[in-house]
């Protein structure tokens, strides 16, 4: 890709400085004892180990071929205030934002919304600089499966529903983050939404259904596990 175009396109890095910083260096284990960087560690290490939503999507790559691995896969940076992770497809790395992720449940849904992406560029081998439709498909997918749009979300954001909210809450969530790594406008980004939302709304891979809530993911994750020893013993 002209690399002209690629830095006038930005593709969002702008939002996670460190990924381009030149001066970026991790810092000892003594230095972030008590920093955002242990911290995020240390949350990263539970949403992986407790989180269902996590679980079943890192089984569902590993038994893709795409086996994850939390030091080579993972990176706590500080990011810019307005976004909380990324997926880094040039390095098939997920960031999390140290400085913008407070709390465990932030931590899991974050987890769970950038492993999608991940499992997406597992699977499907998503073209996110090229096609736009793909980036617009999985967006929509980790707004959808991640939780993001659950009741008790956007009881908190009072955004309180009426006949089919959970659609509209994907499809501005989906916008929202399309907007902000691509330097296009609103009416683009719409058509575009449009265009691939009942075909990838309706794409529940790997969940086989949308986790509404932690106890569906639960569900979900148990199922996973169960078609695993089934197709084990054939």
């Amino acid at each position: 890709m002209d690399q002209s175009k690629q830095q006038e396109d930005d593709y969002g890095y702008n939002l996670f400085p460190e990924r381009n910083s030149p001066k970026y260096r991790k810092d000892s284990i003594a230095e972030s004892l008590f920093t955002f960087n242990h911290k995020c560690q240390v949350m990263l290490h539970l949403a992986m180990e407790t989180s269902p939503y996590a679980k079943l999507l890192l089984g569902a790559m590993k038994n893709s071929g795409c086996q994850v691995f939390k030091d080579r896969h993972f990176s706590c940076e500080d990011c810019d205030g307005t976004v909380s992770g990324g997926f880094d497809a040039t390095s098939s790395q997920i960031v999390l934002c140290q400085n913008n992720i407070h709390q465990q449940a932030h931590m899991n849904r974050v987890v769970t919304h950038e492993l999608i992406h991940a499992f997406d560029h597992c699977r499907a081998h998503v073209d996110w600089f090229n096609n736009f439709k793909h980036l617009a498909c999985s967006e929509i997918r980790a707004a959808n499966l991640s939780g993001d749009c659950s009741f008790s979300n956007e009881l908190s954001r009072f955004n309180f529903g009426l006949k089919q909210h959970h659609q509209e809450c994907v499809r501005g969530r989906a916008l929202r983050s399309i907007l902000a790594v691509r330097k296009v406008s609103r009416e683009e980004a719409e058509k575009v939404v449009d265009e691939v939302f009942d075909s990838c709304f309706n794409d529940h891979a790997p969940f086989g259904r949308i986790p509404h809530s932690k106890k569906d993911a639960k569900f979900a994750y148990r199922d996973f596990e169960n078609r695993d020893r089934y197709y084990a013993n054939l």
